[in-house]
């Protein structure tokens, strides 16, 4: 019986309709309306109580108005809410470990309410600094980006498998700044999508 071979079909890219078929809402669309994916962690969630702020940038220097940003983390214990950390069970009901949310449609302004994250161990079992993974899709891009924000105050940033193999003047693509006052500390981090700045990007 001859063998057929399938060829690669034709690659598309995310947009111009992120919104529409992520957050909805944020389109302007009377539909699923009760979310509120950027909230990632309530108060009942173990850990520092955080605000995560990001602002997108194209190559030009200019904000990224129509991407939508998604974030994955642990908890303040560093539990995920996933059936393959044996501690999932523990973890509070209002920690949902998943955020997503849609850029402001002038400024390319994302904020996330979560709490800090704890450390987890890499897959060789050395333990990372406290990080969020973020992907972002974007009208113009065939496949999403795939980076890390960490915490400038971390003291573990120096221990981190992963930043150890990023080059040390680009670590700071990756690092949030500490804001404190007025509430709810916040780390802020601008993501560069090209240019001199560019963020660094993971091939996952």
């Amino acid at each position: 019986m001859p063998v057929t071979l399938l060829r690669e079909t034709p690659s598309q890219t995310a947009g111009p309709y992120v919104h529409i078929g992520l957050v909805p809402s944020a389109a302007g669309l009377q539909t699923r309306t009760q979310e509120n994916l950027h909230v990632v962690a309530g108060p009942q969630t173990e850990g520092e109580a955080i605000k995560l702020e990001l602002n997108l940038w194209d190559g030009g220097g200019a904000p990224i108005v129509d991407a939508v940003v998604e974030v994955w983390q642990a908890d303040g214990k560093g539990r995920y809410r996933h059936p393959l950390d044996p501690r999932s069970s523990e973890i509070a009901s209002d920690f949902r470990g998943f955020g997503r949310a849609a850029s402001d449609l002038k400024s390319g302004y994302y904020v996330f309410e979560t709490v800090k994250p704890g450390r987890v161990e890499n897959i060789d079992g050395k333990l990372m600094a406290p990080h969020i993974s973020l992907t972002l899709f974007a009208r113009g891009m065939n496949l999403q980006l795939n980076t890390r924000v960490y915490f400038a105050d971390e003291a573990s940033n120096d221990e981190d498998p992963i930043l150890a193999m990023v080059p040390p003047p680009r670590r700071r693509t990756m690092i949030a700044e500490r804001k404190d006052g007025g509430g709810t500390p916040t780390y802020t981090l601008d993501i560069h999508c090209q240019g001199p700045k560019e963020t660094v990007f993971f091939d996952v």
